[in-house]
C-alpha cells in the first residue's frame, strides 16, 4: 500500500490534471454542478454493483470515477470563490470530529447504538427541526424506507424484537388480502407500500440490506433468464413459441449452475 505522502501527492496530480482539463478541455470547461448531477447518481450505480459483485479491481477504478466528480464539483465552487476542495474536506472532518464525541470528547458509549442515538441527538441540537430532514427527498423509495427506518431507530422510536417486526409483516400482508378480496385498487396500494415499509425493517433486524438482497435477487433472475434465451436459441425457437413446461426445463438447469 502507499504510504501517506504518496497518497497526498497522488491527489495533488488528479487536482493538476482537473485544472488542465478545465482549462483546456471543451466537454469539462462545459460542465456545471447542474450537468454532472445525472453522472455521479450512474457512478453511484456502478461502484454499487462492483461492490455487490465483490468486484476490487472495479471497486478501485468505480471509487476513482467518484473521487473525480468530488474534485470536479470543488474546482467548479472554487470558480466562483464558493469552496474549494480543502474547504470540503475540512467541513466532513469537522462534522466527524462534532459528532464522534466518545472519540474526541468525554461522551460514554456501551455499542454501535448509543453512539447512532449520539449521531441523530447532535444533529438536532444542530437546528435540525426533525431527524428525518436528513433523508434526500430524491432516494429511490426502497432505499428511502430504510433511511427513515433507521433515523427514528436512531432516537428510540424502534420495536425491540425481530418476532415483533415480522408479525407486523404477517398483519400487514393479512390486511393485504383483504384489499385483494375486494378489489379495491387504491387500497391494495396503500397495504402492498405497507407490507413493503414492513419488510424493509424486518431486514434491518436481520442486518440484511433490502437494496442488496433485491439486487442480488435481480442479478440472480437475469443470468437464469440468459440462460433460458440461449438455451432456445440452441434450438432453433423464440421464447413465444416454447411451453412452460419446456421453459421450467431449462429454468431449473440454470438454478444448478
Amino acid at each position: 500500500m502507499n504510504s501517506r505522502s504518496e497518497q497526498l501527492k497522488s491527489i495533488d496530480k488528479l487536482l493538476t490534471v482537473m485544472d488542465e482539463l478545465r482549462e483546456q478541455c471543451p466537454w469539462d470547461k462545459k460542465q456545471t454542478l447542474q450537468s454532472l448531477r445525472h453522472l455521479t447518481i450512474e457512478e453511484t450505480y456502478e461502484l454499487g454493483d462492483a461492490i455487490l459483485d465483490n468486484d476490487l479491481e472495479e471497486v478501485k477504478n468505480e471509487l476513482g470515477d467518484l473521487l473525480l466528480h468530488i474534485i470536479f464539483y470543488a474546482k467548479i465552487g472554487s470558480e466562483t470563490n464558493a469552496f474549494d476542495i480543502a474547504d470540503v474536506a475540512n467541513s466532513i472532518r469537522k462534522k466527524l470530529i462534532h459528532r464522534h464525541p466518545h472519540i474526541y470528547g468525554d461522551v460514554q458509549v456501551a455499542n454501535e447504538e448509543d453512539v447512532k442515538r449520539n449521531w441523530e441527538n447532535l444533529k438536532l441540537k444542530e437546528g435540525k427541526k426533525s431527524v428525518l430532514e436528513g433523508v434526500p427527498k430524491s432516494l429511490p423509495a426502497l432505499v428511502k424506507a430504510g433511511r427513515i427506518q433507521d433515523k427514528v431507530a436512531g432516537v428510540g422510536f424502534d420495536w425491540e424484537e425481530p418476532q415483533q417486526v415480522f408479525e407486523k409483516v404477517k398483519e400487514e400482508l393479512n390486511e393485504l388480502q383483504q384489499e385483494v378480496s375486494e378489489n379495491n385498487v387504491d387500497k391494495m396500494e396503500a397495504e402492498f407500500g405497507d407490507v413493503l415499509f414492513s419488510m424493509i425493517n424486518y431486514a434491518r433486524f436481520l442486518k440484511i440490506n433490502p437494496e442488496d438482497a433485491l439486487e442480488r435477487t435481480n442479478k440472480k433472475f437475469i443470468k437464469r433468464f440468459q440462460y433460458l434465451e440461449q438455451k432456445a436459441k440452441q434450438l432453433n425457437k423464440s421464447l413465444d413459441e416454447m411451453t412452460l413446461a419446456e421453459m421450467d426445463v431449462f429454468w431449473e438447469e440454470a438454478k444448478k449452475l
